[in-house]
């Protein structure tokens, strides 16, 4: 059933296109390397209500679907509190990633968030054993994936310690991937990678970027590769979800807006909107018609809802007016010529961070407020 359920999986990924074509070596990667060797033995399935434990023991089909679910799949491997806390990530986003991080024979490479120890694997198959250098925060996790990496016989050494610090004692790294999501991608990663390496981490909650160390290594800088979702790190700040922030009170407003709820769901304007708004959280859903949930993890909320080729109805609650930032947003977006994901970039210096569109000089920038200057 494993067997079987692989390569479904990887013939999946072939229809959708998502074996990259100039990076042969990392399907050659995840062939060589099976998924669910890293897996543990009970994995987490969201029932929509909550997650429940799936054992490999007693539901082995079951089991094995979770491991190789669809490409877009995640595999929930810890959960903590009733929140998931690691997982096997889908593997379009895991291939994805290498193929930006163009890793190469003989490369030092560290990895910040081992989790099950897959990944570091797959980096392991490709630069060599005693190449790379894995960092986990969680103790457990690490001795867990120390174990079954050496029992492959990858030759990675895992260290507990706090990823956001990156690992001085094996650098200069000429490749650094993380594979949970930053905000704001820590300068010892940059200060431990040489010049001309490269670094790739998802960004908040939605994209990853390919940071290139400037010549001097007092910068890096990229572009956005793809929308990618991943856990945050542990010390990220605490962020209530959507029926948290929105609770039982009535909304403190409610009025009329012209959103246009279709084009919400254009990818490239939800990522411009997460470059614009960078706290704010919106979900797309249908009730009846289009209905967009926007929140801001921790006080104010808002409700848009569609209606027909009339203006929809907009409820909202807590300080900030949400919909109203929303349609700002939008405005902006749209008078920067409506850039998609692929037109934007990070660039990270010693003391600051900031994102830009069409050209890191010239094009407008936008720093943690998400207002936007001009290039200079």
């Amino acid at each position: 059933m494993v067997e079987q359920r692989r390569i479904a999986l990887a013939e999946a990924m072939e229809g959708l296109g998502g074996w990259p074509d100039d990076s042969p070596w990392v399907r050659a990667a995840v062939d060589s390397v099976p998924r669910h060797q890293f897996a543990p033995d009970t994995l987490w399935r969201w029932d929509g209500d909550a997650f429940v434990a799936v054992s490999r023991a007693t539901e082995p089909e079951r089991w094995a679907a979770e491991v190789y679910g669809g490409p877009s799949d995640p595999a929930i491997t810890q959960v903590r509190e009733g929140r998931a806390t690691s997982s096997l990530s889908c593997q379009s986003v895991v291939v994805d990633m290498l193929d930006s991080l163009m890793p190469a024979p003989g490369h030092r490479v560290l990895e910040l968030g081992t989790g099950t120890g897959w990944n570091a694997a797959l980096l392991a198959y490709r630069a060599g054993p005693g190449q790379v250098t894995s960092v986990e925060a969680d103790p457990g996790l690490a001795a867990t994936a120390r174990s079954r990496l050496e029992a492959a016989g990858a030759g990675v050494t895992v260290v507990a310690g706090d990823g956001q610090r990156g690992y001085a004692p094996g650098g200069p790294y000429d490749r650094v991937e993380s594979t949970y999501a930053v905000d704001t991608v820590p300068w010892e990663w940059v200060a431990q990678t040489r010049p001309g390496g490269r670094i790739v981490t998802p960004w908040g909650r939605m994209g990853h970027v390919a940071l290139t160390v400037a010549a001097d290594g007092r910068s890096a800088g990229g572009w956005i590769q793809g929308l990618a979702l991943f856990m945050p790190g542990r010390d990220a700040p605490a962020r209530f979800g959507w029926q948290e922030v929105r609770g039982d009170a009535p909304a403190d407003d409610e009025g009329s807006h012209t959103v246009d709820l279709a084009q919400l769901a254009d990818p490239h304007l939800l990522f411009a909107l997460r470059v614009l708004l960078p706290d704010v959280e919106l979900i797309l859903g249908d009730r009846d018609g289009p209905v967009a949930w926007v929140h801001d993890g921790r006080t104010s909320w808002a409700t848009l809802t569609a209606a027909g080729a009339g203006p929809g109805t907009a409820f909202q609650g807590g300080p900030r007016r949400l919909l109203k930032e929303i349609e700002t947003a939008v405005a902006a977006w749209e008078q920067h010529g409506r850039p998609d994901l692929y037109d934007f970039g990070i660039t990270r210096t010693p003391d600051s961070q900031y994102v830009w569109s069409h050209d890191s000089d010239t094009g407008p920038r936008w720093g943690a407020s998400g207002v936007a200057r001009p290039g200079s």
